[in-house]
């Protein structure tokens, strides 16, 4: 149950979509109000398998990632569990969906199908490549998004192959366009009562993260190339070693904070070295820069060393593990670890709501639970179906 004070109280999301991006959006919009009735298959969504599982059978993502959600299992396969979605459309705000929009077309579940008969639903539509274009009908996932989208392209060190990222990037990238579509579209359909559609792909996704790439290469024909930890545009930004073992991550490369490094480090003639004068000359010159950085920053352990930065005005930061993350003290205050009852009464760990709204603060009310939990309260109240029409219906395998 939702707080009637929550941002987004009143708003009804129908998320037709599995694994991350899609969930992702939701849970970033029922975590400040909206009613999110998450619609998955009878043997549950995929990600209720992915990585490491709780005692109740789903993993700890899927717990996280499903809270706030009332959770409706209906095979979609169906003729008859399509007709229950496309009623349950006809009360939503918005969908938010990254199926394959050949196969919501063929189920009846797509855009112009649900708009026709709700001209105010909002329908965010997530895909691989867009709803548009050659590659419209291809599919695609986080992987092929990241490499496609160009961040692959320019992680990593030169003399080796491309990297990713420890995380689904493409993914959560969509979903946090996902959120931003939607509230765009619904503060729209607020002064004109007109739904849209709104396109996500995941490769444009990715695109939007990559800064100067491509300015660079459409107006002076420069490629960006994987250039290991230095930023290419500002110097010093690396990561530098330290004696306990630790890596700590240093951005000095306004005029101001570099002047504070040299004077922590007590290297004022770094100041006055011509390889060191100012941010062009530094770059090119960071080679030498991060080794000067770090034959000092070896010296001191992790810790200590970015207690000395910070007091001297040095943007720094232990390049951090989850234990790490989860002993912190800045995450602990603002409570970035929280602790929700699952449906046994167990408590799992979880990370918090971001961002923070001084008002209208977000919440976590329930983390995910079983496979159909909510299927019949939520066709009961929403459709007005009896006991005996959902009893119906689950015996024949279209709803659980």
């Amino acid at each position: 149950m939702t707080n009637q004070n929550s941002a987004l109280h009143g708003i009804r999301i129908l998320e037709i979509g599995s694994l991350v991006a899609a969930p992702s959006a939701t849970r970033i919009m029922g975590d400040f109000g909206a009613e999110i009735i998450k619609v998955e298959p009878p043997e549950g969504d995929n990600l209720r398998l992915w990585g490491s599982l709780a005692a109740n059978g789903s993993s700890w993502w899927w717990q996280m990632q499903s809270r706030n959600k009332r959770l409706v299992a209906i095979d979609l396969k169906t003729a008859e569990g399509q007709h229950l979605v496309r009623q349950l459309a006809l009360h939503a705000d918005a969908v938010v969906a990254n199926l394959r929009p050949g196969t919501l077309r063929a189920w009846g579940l797509d855009y112009e199908t649900l708009q026709a008969k709700n001209p105010a639903l909002i329908y965010v539509q997530i895909t691989g490549h867009g709803l548009t274009g050659p590659y419209r009908e291809r599919p695609g996932f986080g992987n092929i998004a990241e490499a496609m989208g160009g961040i692959r392209y320019v992680t990593g060190f030169a003399d080796r192959p491309p990297v990713r990222t420890g995380i689904s990037l493409g993914d959560e990238l969509a979903a946090l366009y996902a959120v931003i579509g939607t509230l765009t579209a619904l503060r729209h359909r607020d002064t004109t009562g007109q739904g849209q559609l709104v396109d996500v792909a995941l490769t444009e996704s990715v695109l939007s993260l990559t800064e100067a790439m491509l300015p660079e290469y459409l107006n002076q024909g420069i490629v960006q190339e994987r250039s290991g930890n230095q930023l290419l545009r500002a110097a010093p930004s690396g990561t530098y070693p330290t004696r306990d073992g630790s890596w700590v991550a240093i951005g000095a490369n306004s005029e101001s904070t570099f002047a504070a490094l040299a004077k922590v480090m007590q290297r004022s003639d770094l100041l006055d070295d011509p390889r060191f004068g100012d941010n062009p000359h530094r770059v090119r010159h960071a080679d030498d820069l991060d080794r000067i950085i770090a034959a000092w920053t070896v010296k001191w352990d992790g810790g200590p060393l970015v207690d000395r930065l910070a007091e001297g005005g040095v943007p720094a930061g232990l390049v951090m593990s989850a234990r790490d993350i989860a002993e912190d003290p800045q995450f602990l205050s603002r409570n970035m670890m929280v602790r929700v009852n699952n449906d046994e009464g167990s408590e799992v760990g979880m990370l918090g709501v971001v961002p923070r709204l001084s008002a209208t603060p977000g919440q976590i009310h329930s983390a995910g639970g079983a496979v159909g939990r909510d299927t019949r309260q939520v066709l009961h109240a929403l459709l007005g179906m009896n006991s005996g029409e959902l009893q119906a219906l689950a015996d024949k395998g279209v709803i659980r």
